[in-house]
């Protein structure tokens, strides 16, 4: 099941865009590649410290999944995608580990 984050198309192109001295367009892939490649970055660094969650282009979108530990860090975890990856598509599947103790034993 699929989150959506964002879910915008790519940046309107006009005659300006790719124009030397101008911003790329945000569906060039490189664009795309080191968007998603600093969204990593600020994931591992950040508050969070959080290695448990990829982000990876494909099929034209951004595909955002892992597990956390907890709603917060979930939240945390897509606001940076939101802000990283405004403008793109992104399909969040993101899910908070279970940390609670079991009501029953397991019986095998």
């Amino acid at each position: 099941m699929s989150d959506p984050v964002g879910h915008q198309g790519p940046a309107a192109s006009g005659p300006a865009a790719g124009a030397p001295g101008r911003p790329e367009k945000s569906g060039d892939p490189g664009h795309v590649e080191y968007r998603v490649a600093h969204l990593q970055e600020r994931l591992a660094a950040e508050e969070l410290g959080e290695l448990g969650v990829r982000a990876e282009v494909r099929a034209g979108a951004i595909a955002l999944t892992g597990t956390v530990p907890s709603a917060q860090c979930r939240e945390t975890v897509l606001r940076l995608a939101r802000q990283e990856l405004a403008g793109l598509t992104v399909h969040a599947d993101v899910v908070v580990a279970e940390t609670t103790r079991p009501d029953h034993a397991e019986e095998l």
